[in-house]
């Protein structure tokens, strides 16, 4: 057994013919270019690209296996130059009918061992929305028949960013999970955080008790990769050790989650549209306390203010420790030069994240750097709550 960092939600921005895939997602996001920022600057060993049901994407693969670099795993997954495994998925958007009756959406994310099922399962969803070939389309599924749909293709389900306010099963449709899914809930055995919650947010809801929590970057650039992850035990680099790692079998676990303090998260406020200010009440607010406004976008804290069934957080034993991490790219004093500096130096920012001594990194940076560096290793920033969609800010302590 050895340990991994995994991150299972990062965005194709275009294919390699110029197409577009996920439109709000940069132009430098394509397949390859995941492969290579993952292997060479990142560390992270396996990565979950979950635009691959689109066939400008899937063509793309076939190319990328041609090259000689990569090379599928009969236990699921591609392997790139035999240092990242990267698993093939697809986010879908299912149709949902809400806590008030009226039509809601939620995200998935769907995860497949091989090229094959893949193909398989993009040509039957092809049947159930108007695009295939661009990403996260509105489908005329439920959560309840996209699983068995899953399923077919040798897949798992993923509810993915489970509380924002747009696009998710608590968020905008249900208060229980297990109202959509009914006696398929057990099937789920894992589920997406999001940037603006946490295991201790999470944990304050009973069904999630037996749920594996993941925390991904949902990156929409490059740069944003890895902003989130998880680290791991398996034996290798495979769908089917990560498919072990997430329901906790044979010695397969999940050891830590990675993710922003949610505060930093672009919905973890409610925030009112109007005056533009983020609404930090005691009690949940529908209505702005500032302006009057009934134009306020609901945060993921206050989501789960409302829904809660537990009055403190109790997590389950065999919870993993959920450990607040500043992306480089969020840490005041680290510019662009800065981590091009470092990452010449010491390769990847995993290593520089969790190996590096401040002497080593204080050596190549300086001192004021590296200090900001360490104070956010260490927890020392003060957070400003994000909402609205704008994240939150972080400065040193003073």
């Amino acid at each position: 057994m050895y340990e991994i960092f995994a991150d299972l939600h990062i965005h194709i921005g275009r294919a390699e013919n110029g197409k577009p895939i996920k439109i709000t997602a940069a132009r430098s996001l394509n397949f390859a270019n995941i492969a290579k920022e993952c292997a060479e600057r990142k560390g992270i060993n396996v990565c979950g690209i979950i635009d691959c049901a689109s066939p400008y994407v899937i063509e793309d693969i076939e190319n990328f296996l041609k090259t000689g670099d990569a090379y599928e795993l009969e236990d699921g997954g591609i392997i790139y130059k035999d240092k990242v495994c990267i698993i093939l998925g697809s986010e879908v958007e299912t149709s949902e009918i809400s806590r008030d009756g009226k039509k809601g959406a939620a995200h998935n994310l769907c995860y497949f061992p091989h090229l094959a099922d893949i193909k398989a399962f993009s040509n039957e969803l092809s049947h159930h929305l108007k695009n295939i070939t661009l990403s996260t389309q509105r489908t005329d599924l439920s959560g309840y028949d996209l699983i068995d749909m899953v399923e077919r293709y040798n897949g798992i389900l993923v509810p993915a960013h489970a509380f924002t306010p747009f696009k998710s099963y608590y968020g905008n449709c249900v208060d229980r999970m297990k109202d959509i899914f009914k006696e398929k809930f057990d099937k789920i055995f894992a589920v997406e955080l999001g940037l603006s919650s946490d295991t201790f947010l999470a944990d304050t809801i009973s069904e999630l008790e037996d749920k594996t929590f993941l925390t991904n970057s949902d990156a929409h650039s490059l740069p944003k990769i890895a902003r989130e992850y998880n680290k791991m035990q398996v034996e290798d680099i495979s769908f089917k050790e990560i498919v072990k790692a997430l329901k906790g079998e044979d010695g397969r676990k999940i050891l830590a989650n990675y993710g922003l303090d949610p505060k930093l998260g672009k919905y973890h406020r409610t925030f009112c549209d109007a005056c533009n200010k983020v609404i930090e009440t005691k009690e949940p607010v529908n209505e702005c306390p500032y302006c009057g406004s009934k134009k306020v976008t609901f945060g993921v804290f206050d989501r789960i203010e409302l829904i809660k069934d537990k009055k403190e957080t109790k997590s389950p034993a065999n919870r993993p420790p959920y450990i607040y991490q500043v992306p480089l790219q969020f840490i005041p004093g680290v510019g662009g030069k800065t981590i091009e500096n470092l990452l010449k130096t010491f390769e990847t920012e995993m290593n520089i994240l969790h190996k590096l001594s401040y002497d080593d990194i204080e050596a190549v940076v300086g001192t004021k750097a590296a200090l900001n560096i360490e104070n956010a290793r260490n927890g020392n920033m003060k957070v400003h709550s994000g909402g609205g969609g704008n994240y939150g800010k972080v400065e040193v302590k003073k």
